[in-house]
């Protein structure tokens, strides 16, 4: 018997739960009882997910993935209506609540040198592509999660799902928040994730938001200044004169036009939005410009972020695209060698304090003449203390305890590796004690399956010779194998590194592909158009408001 933890509608325990008999609708008419409800208006939800039993027959609550222990949030709808309302609230709220937990596990995963559970690790990278380490772990951690929660944000805003937009921006302004400000003023992610909360604001159209929407105007301005330097001058030298820049100050400029305008400051909102055309006018690009870049073979998407970034400039633009290529390439290669490392350090194990095996380190240990994988071993067991490593591996005793240690573990690895594939193929269908007697017998696994697949009553220990072969000059056959071995061949090559923490994978695959799919001028490449029919509806408003001699705008 299971019990259940419920809140909401009734707060209690529910003891001597059967989850392999009960149904969704036992348990919603046990709630509906203690808390004097209808039960038709309870609604039921565990682990985020709302609990449905729309199926013939009814499946059981173990069937639904209801576990022992489970924390049951009960909900009541005094209406269809009000009760679709409300659930959509609490999914709403749920999902957003798993992207703050996705964010914060992985960022605490990637940022203290612990082993990636993925074959994957997440880095903070400058704008060329360079590996940066910014302040102290707790810092570094901060920056991950704002950082990811900031590009689920913008992937959100392009989905124009402003609102849930502005709760994850939030959630990444909290976390930038938590770092040391000398480190957050090296970068503009922080202005720009103010510019994309107020642009929300903008896109949501309510007007109770504009005495924020200044202040973080204000503040996205000055943090853009303290990162790119006064006229951007310090960016200008980093991107090699180039104008990246220009689309995200079109942005800001008509952002504070827009809050010139509705507070009543018509002059300083006319020469705010002003300026914003004249930056919408330079981001135009030109037909001719564009199928000059095209026609050297470059996307239309491509070619117009180049000429927007380059003023306009063929040559600069075609340069450009020359450069990301190369950049995209290197990042690839870079890529795959830190797969390659991570997968190394799988190899050697994690140290007491869950740590990977630091690369480096064992680089410097294996330069002065030690065996690779005895100062991997030596560091692992020393929290990679270089010194003491040394200690271990210059010491007899030590040294001979480390070579134990690591025939050991590789005993161990064979045999849970045989052990793991004996039950792959027992769950084939073949009968286990051949599966042992056919891996007894030594070989690869496409011997072992070959051995099994042999006529009833052959031994699976001896290689099956055809009969075809002994009247035609030795060529042999051998018998087809069952329709899922492929299949079930692949599983063997992936390696089970689930295990000691719950995750919520989905989410986190979602995070990661926001993550992946970014650049370090994606927070530059917008696409104005919005902008500009913005541009033109509010400086007809503030002529509008200047011809009638208005102080205070009507709405």
């Amino acid at each position: 018997m299971a019990k259940l933890k419920i809140g909401g509608t009734w707060a209690g325990v529910l003891e001597e739960v059967d989850l392999q008999a009960w149904t969704l609708a036992t348990l919603r008419d046990h709630v509906a009882a203690r808390s004097n409800t209808p039960s038709d208006s309870i609604n039921l939800i565990c682990a985020g997910k709302i609990l449905k039993d729309d199926t013939v027959p009814p499946q059981t609550l173990a069937q639904l993935g209801v576990k022992s222990n489970a924390k049951i949030l009960a909900t009541r709808a005094s209406t269809p209506q009000q009760g679709h309302s409300f659930l959509a609230q609490e999914e709403r709220s749920s999902r957003l609540a798993r992207i703050r937990a996705a964010a914060n596990a992985m960022a605490e995963r990637h940022a203290d040198g612990a082993l990636p559970v993925e074959d994957f690790n997440i880095e903070v990278e400058d704008q060329n592509g360079q590996k940066v380490r910014l302040g102290s772990e707790t810092d570094q951690r901060a920056v991950m999660m704002g950082l990811m929660l900031h590009a689920k944000g913008k992937r959100l805003i392009r989905q124009g799902n402003y609102k849930d937009a502005l709760e994850v921006l939030s959630m990444g302004e909290e976390s930038f928040s938590l770092c040391d400000p000398k480190v957050i003023e090296l970068i503009d992610n922080v202005p720009i994730l103010q510019i994309d909360m107020v642009w929300c604001y903008f896109m949501i159209r309510d007007i109770k938001w504009l005495s924020d929407a200044g202040k973080r105007l204000e503040m996205a301005r000055e943090g853009i200044e303290r990162a790119h330097g006064k006229d951007s001058f310090r960016l200008r030298l980093l991107q090699g004169g180039r104008y990246p820049e220009l689309a995200l100050h079109l942005r800001l400029e008509l952002l504070e036009g827009v809050v010139a305008y509705h507070t009543g400051q018509f002059e300083k909102s006319k020469q705010t939005l002003a300026s914003a055309r004249t930056k919408f006018i330079q981001l135009q690009v030109p037909d001719e410009a564009l199928s000059l870049v095209m026609s050297m073979g470059f996307a239309e998407r491509d070619a117009k972020r180049a000429l927007r970034m380059n003023n306009q400039d063929v040559g600069g633009a075609i340069d450009f695209l020359a450069e990301e290529k190369t950049k995209k390439l290197r990042k690839r290669e870079e890529d795959i060698r830190r797969r390659n490392e991570i997968k190394e350090q799988k190899r050697y194990g994690m140290t007491p304090l869950k740590k990977a095996v630091d690369l480096e380190r064992l680089k410097e240990l294996v330069s002065i003449g030690f065996d690779k994988e005895l100062a991997a071993e030596a560091l692992r067991r020393n929290e990679n203390d270089t010194q003491k490593a040394l200690d271990d591996l210059t010491n007899p005793e030590t040294n001979s305890a480390l070579q134990v240690n690591i025939e050991s573990r590789k005993r161990k690895r064979q045999k849970a590796a045989r052990d793991s594939e004996i039950e792959k193929v027992v769950q084939m269908g073949f009968e286990r004690s051949r599966v042992v007697a056919a891996f007894e017998a030594g070989g690869s696994l496409d011997e072992v399956l070959q051995r099994l697949t042999a006529q009833p009553g052959t031994d699976p220990t001896q290689p099956r010779e055809n009969s075809a072969s002994a009247s035609h000059g030795g060529a042999s056959s051998s018998a087809p194998l069952p329709d899922n071995v492929d299949a079930d061949l692949a599983m063997y090559k992936v390696e089970d590194h689930s295990k000691t923490e719950q995750r919520d994978v989905e989410m986190e695959d979602e995070l990661s592909a926001d993550i992946a799919k970014a650049d370090a001028l994606a927070d530059y490449d917008i696409e104005v158009t919005v902008e500009g029919e913005a541009i033109t509806e509010y400086l007809a408003l503030v002529e509008s408001a200047s011809c009638r001699g208005e102080t205070v705008p009507s709405q």
